[in-house]
């Protein structure tokens, strides 16, 4: 169905812009000072442009079943493919003298790559649903140690959406009984093929153990192979994302080379080019909106249009973060009482259910998240990012262990995956893994799946209070 797809969106695109730019009349090309009539017109040309993007996208793997469905693998192969296509088009056009129509080639390469990136979200909505439902999973059994088994187990059984459903565990040693009280333990090693053939098992994911040597590995990866059966490897790594992981074999070992995160040089310039242009561009687009809400919050109750408050932002520094205001005036003063009533007073996140504070005109707002448009501002003069972190004020980051103070290298974000997981429904434990994940595994192509991410969350709100 990707295929199909794939086909449909590139026809679309490449022809689209060849009627957008020249109707129904084929054209001829301009090569040199010669003119090429009918055997190499424009429509001759869209067709082997169609084919080699389309072999373009096969090449670069964006339908192997290890990107689909999870991650921003497949969306980047899509984008390396396609700019490839027309960086390959125009060398040949500077080498053969070939001079192509502006135009057509500025509409079929963005309209295509947006296209295509589209149909595979939607795509990949569609499989999520599926598998959230129990279909078009792998069945698979983890091997190895009985705490680092169940850690794997925990990690995988969190997302659904990764594919892998796991029936149950072989372990090495210790007790018997089902891993985190519901994965059974189904025999030790020596019994694992036998276990695999009784399970119809479709995938093994592997921990360390002390008690299966390189030579028991060897043996059984053969034999999985024999069976059709995926072996998976998990090392003990947790919330690192693929691009910081490299292979290299080394004297027949396969090392796994673990980059550290960098946020400087380069990479925090791309960053507040992002914000800059993301935040101009949805102060424009938003203005409209925000004078909307303005008012309505004007004329619904008495006290000012906006809010600021003293959050916690880059290296530990205060900063004032603008909201719509959603509350009675003096909301903050109530804040610890109705904590302590709700018994969440000693937890990182201050966040009361059913809040009496918030006006009528508040709620609708909270719920759709247009409090937070003046954020724009902040991201704008440079205090917050687009994406990051959730900020946080100073009496919850005064109740951050070592772990969570690692959050504030990076600014905090209007949104973030802490916003696309959840929201107001996150444990403290779900909140700070999650941020911690974005921090070590930062990128431009990452905040754009966020940003489109938060769009989805927006229309179809959970979890905000």
């Amino acid at each position: 169905m990707l295929a199909l797809t794939d086909v449909a969106v590139v026809v679309m695109a490449v022809y689209g812009a060849h009627f957008l730019r020249f109707g129904f009349r084929d054209e001829p090309l301009t090569v040199g000072d010669t003119i090429v009539e009918l055997e190499i017109g424009y429509l001759i040309t869209s067709t082997l442009f169609v084919v080699g993007w389309l072999l373009a996208l096969q090449i670069f793997g964006t339908r192997d079943a290890e990107v689909i469905g999870g991650g921003s693998s497949e969306y980047r192969r899509i984008a390396d493919a396609t700019l490839r296509v027309f960086g390959a088009l125009a060398i040949l056009a500077l080498l053969f003298q070939v001079q192509f129509g502006r135009f057509y080639l500025l509409i079929a390469l963005p309209s295509g790559l947006i296209l295509l990136i589209a149909s595979r979200w939607l795509w990949r909505q569609w499989l999520n649903r599926q598998r959230r439902n129990g279909r078009f999973m792998q069945r698979a059994i983890v091997i190895g140690d009985r705490d680092k088994a169940g850690h794997i187990a925990a990690q995988i059984m969190r997302e659904p959406e990764s594919g892998i459903h796991i029936v149950g565990a072989v372990t090495t040693h210790g007790s018997p009984d089902p891993l985190l009280n519901r994965i059974p333990v189904l025999g030790d090693f020596s019994d694992v093929l036998e276990i695999i053939d009784s399970h119809s098992v479709d995938a093994v994911i592997l921990s360390t153990a002390d008690a299966i040597t390189p030579k028991h590995t060897r043996k059984f990866g053969w034999a999985l192979d024999q069976k059709r059966i995926d072996l998976i490897v998990a090392p003990a790594l947790t919330d690192i994302a693929g691009p910081r992981i490299h292979t290299r074999p080394v004297a027949g070992l396969p090392l796994i080379h673990v980059e550290y995160p960098h946020f400087e040089g380069r990479q925090r310039v791309a960053k507040r080019v992002f914000d800059l242009v993301g935040s101009l561009a949805l102060i424009v687009l938003f203005s409209p909106v925000m004078l909307a809400v303005a008012i309505a919050v004007k004329v619904s109750s008495a006290g000012p249009v906006l809010y600021s408050q003293e959050r916690i932002g880059l290296h530990g520094n205060p900063f004032r973060m603008l909201k719509f205001r959603s509350m009675m005036v003096g909301a903050d003063d109530q804040l610890q009482s109705l904590l302590d009533q709700q018994g969440t007073s000693d937890r990182p996140l201050f966040k009361v259910n059913d809040d009496p504070r918030i006006t009528p005109v508040g709620r609708f707002i909270r719920r759709y998240s247009l409090d937070e448009l003046p954020q724009f501002f902040n991201v704008l003069i440079g205090t917050m990012s687009l994406v990051g972190p959730r900020p946080q004020r100073e009496a919850e980051v005064a109740l951050y262990d070592d772990d969570a103070h690692r959050r504030l290298i990076m600014k905090p974000g209007i949104t973030g995956l802490w916003q696309v997981n959840g929201r107001s429904d996150l444990s403290w434990d779900d909140a700070i893994r999650l941020d911690l994940y974005y921090v070590e595994n930062w990128s431009v192509t990452n905040d754009i799946v966020v940003v489109a991410r938060t769009l989805s969350a927006i229309v179809r709100p959970t979890g905000a209070h």
